[in-house]
């Protein structure tokens, strides 16, 4: 009994063993590739269990994922000729397995490294199209679309979809750094000083035009004031003649005690006048 159920035993491990090396399986994140002797016999397989013949077929499996890849700075001239410092990571994913495998070998290495000498390629090109400015202060969206629409021409050759291109620093290299910022600083300088020399002429000419104002409004008032002082004068003068021609004599009194008002009790003050004076007339008459 013994001995019919130990080689029931090992053929029945053996079939298992054959059919474990007969079945594979792909998850919906990996893509698949059978080979026979080395040649692609298929590469369209959907996620779950599949066969193979064992020693004659081979699978290799590759991420379905979008992968990513950051690269170190590279340099960059712009329209100008300026040098940028520009870092850039890549988004991708696998789009033709079977392609992928036959441009790259399946190393993902060599993958990324061709895609970023696209991924440079289109940044040189997109970049030498722009001044400084332009690359700094453009729509980032519009950059981006004409990074991918430059380097998504060449990749296709490579079995993989570029996913998005995205610039992370651009910046001057060191050298070049204090030179621009240089050059910066004596713009701003020269600007302020333009902007001064222009607030200057402003200033002097309102200056100018209020001291103009102001000497037509003391003309114009000093003209009024004494036209106003002549009528004023007129007006008196005519009063004082229709009084005298009413009443001289109280006319007459008026105007001495307006002259003995200003004339005595003042300080220092001496009259030289003969006794017999009309200066006199009233104070001779007050005495008696």
């Amino acid at each position: 009994m013994n001995s019919r159920v130990l080689p029931t035993l090992i053929g029945a491990a053996l079939v298992l063993l054959a059919l474990s090396r007969a079945v594979f399986q792909v998850h919906e994140t990996e893509l698949a590739i059978k080979f026979r002797f080395g040649e692609i016999v298929r590469a369209d397989y959907e996620p779950g269990l599949h066969f193979m013949i064992p020693l004659i077929n081979e699978v290799r499996k590759f991420d379905r994922r979008v992968l990513t890849r950051n690269y170190p700075a590279e340099q960059f001239l712009t329209s100008e000729s300026k040098i940028l410092d520009v870092d850039f990571y890549i988004k991708w994913r696998i789009a033709d397995v079977g392609q992928y495998y036959q441009a790259t070998g399946g190393d993902e290495n060599v993958a990324a490294g061709r895609l970023a000498e696209n991924v440079k390629d289109g940044l040189k090109g997109v970049i030498a199209k722009r001044t400084l400015q332009q690359v700094v202060a453009s729509e980032r969206a519009e950059f981006m679309n004409d990074i991918l629409q430059f380097a998504g021409q060449s990749v296709g050759q490579l079995g993989v979809a570029l996913v998005d291109v995205r610039v992370k620093r651009i910046d001057l290299p060191a050298e070049v750094s204090d030179s621009v910022f240089n050059r910066m600083r004596q713009d701003f300088a020269r600007q302020a000083s333009q902007l001064r020399a222009e607030g200057d002429e402003q200033a002097q000419r309102i200056r100018a035009e209020a001291e103009r104002e102001r000497t037509e409004l003391l003309a114009v008032a000093n003209r009024d004031a004494e036209k106003i002082r002549g009528e004023g004068d007129g007006q008196a003068a005519a009063t004082y003649a229709r009084v005298y021609q009413r009443y001289p004599e109280f006319y007459a009194f008026h105007r001495s005690l307006q002259a003995y008002r200003h004339s005595l009790g003042q300080p220092n003050d001496v009259l030289v006048l003969a006794p017999d004076s009309e200066f006199f007339r009233y104070l001779k008459q007050s005495t008696r």
